[in-house]
């Protein structure tokens, strides 16, 4: 059985999503991928823009172990849900994410889901420049993390 501290989980997906930065660790352990996360505040909603609704396709299960997050649930009739420190969290599919505070994250998501979303945002971030070195998005006002 795999045993790791978040801390020392790979970064950026073990290479996979490089444009992420040193602010998103993950490994994938069967049919999950377990991402840690530590993000200054920022609203992310851009990031899911040319994904069908411009929404997350990943639902995510998470802890806080410090920090606020919104989850907005655009074009329906669900309320926010919001989740801070000590708190742990489930975000269905549908969903924009908003870090309201610096945020250090654990969340156990299923890999394939989260893959599309990855994939997407290292898409987006390489060809549109989003992103500046380590993740940064360019012009400082977000840094990528777990999942967006």
């Amino acid at each position: 059985m795999p045993v790791s501290k978040p801390q020392d989980l790979p970064r950026g997906g073990g290479g996979r999503w490089p444009l992420c930065g040193t602010g998103f660790s993950s490994v994938q352990w069967g049919d999950l991928e377990v991402g840690y996360t530590v993000t200054a505040p920022g609203d992310h909603t851009e990031l899911y823009r040319g994904l069908p609704g411009g929404v997350c396709p990943c639902p995510h299960y998470g802890y806080m172990f410090a920090g606020r997050l919104r989850c907005h649930y655009p074009q329906s009739d669900w309320p926010d849900e919001v989740a801070e420190a000590g708190e742990v969290y489930f975000f269905r599919p549908g969903h924009v994410l908003i870090y309201e505070e610096a945020s250090e994250v654990l969340e156990l998501n299923p890999a394939a889901a989260l893959g599309i979303l990855m994939d997407h945002i290292e898409s987006v971030g390489g060809r549109n420049g989003v992103f500046g070195r380590g993740g940064r998005a360019v012009g400082g006002r977000r840094e990528v993390g777990a999942r967006l």
